[in-house]
């Protein structure tokens, strides 16, 4: 298998035909490896637009989407960003070459561990991998972001996230439940004043903690 050639197709047959335009993000996701990061028996799935399972029933996010979540949160490079469910640092190394520094927090300590690996390879020193949960918001080393990637959905939206944005911060969150979730973009453009966009329709594992609470039956 040609990765490189592989890699090229992903981004001209996959990614830009999904609107993702930025050449940040397309020079990023044509010259990141993705294959170390994916786990070996499913090594020859890396540039497939599918979504690769890494255990925990969790899964690496498919191309696509992780192209227009870069886009849409038009990462700069003085940016201070917070992702949330590393899975398997693919989406980590993107936005650690778009931005100043990256805390990405994982639930699962092996998936954190297994993560760190492909990151020291590459040589990005900006990014710090933390096990936790993150799902009534994070508290970490930087307090407030400029930028907050939330990898997996809310079955309904809540403000825990863009409450730590910094004025002018961005947050990539999908909200709703199978078969239809929407991805939105979240702007905090005052103090208390937050602006809600709505982008495309996609299908992601809900995180740990924004699960549907149960519905009573009588």
């Amino acid at each position: 298998m040609n990765l490189e050639q592989a890699r090229f197709n992903m981004v001209e047959q996959q990614i830009r035909p999904w609107e993702v335009l930025d050449p940040r993000v397309l020079s990023v996701m044509e010259h990141t490896p993705r294959e170390r990061f994916v786990p070996e028996s499913q090594r020859m799935l890396a540039y497939a637009d599918l979504e690769v399972p890494l255990g925990h029933g969790e899964s690496m996010m498919r191309p696509t989407v992780e192209g227009r979540l870069l886009q849409a949160l038009d990462i700069q490079p003085r940016d201070v960003i917070l992702e949330v469910g590393t899975g398997s640092g693919y989406l980590t190394a993107c936005l650690a070459q778009l931005g100043s520094h990256v805390e990405s927090v994982d639930i699962h300590e092996d998936l954190t561990r297994t993560a760190g690996q492909p990151l020291k390879d590459l040589q990005l020193r900006n990014v710090n991998l933390v096990t936790g949960n993150a799902a009534e918001g994070w508290s970490g080393r930087h307090g407030l972001y400029d930028v907050i990637a939330v990898t997996a959905s809310m079955a309904r939206y809540r403000e825990d996230f863009e409450r730590q944005l910094n004025l002018g911060g961005r947050l990539f969150v999908v909200v709703g439940e199978p078969p239809a979730m929407q991805a939105m973009l979240v702007i905090r453009v005052g103090e208390n004043d937050f602006s809600r966009h709505g982008l495309f329709e996609t299908c992601l594992k809900p995180l740990q903690g924004f699960e549907e609470a149960p519905r009573f039956v009588f």
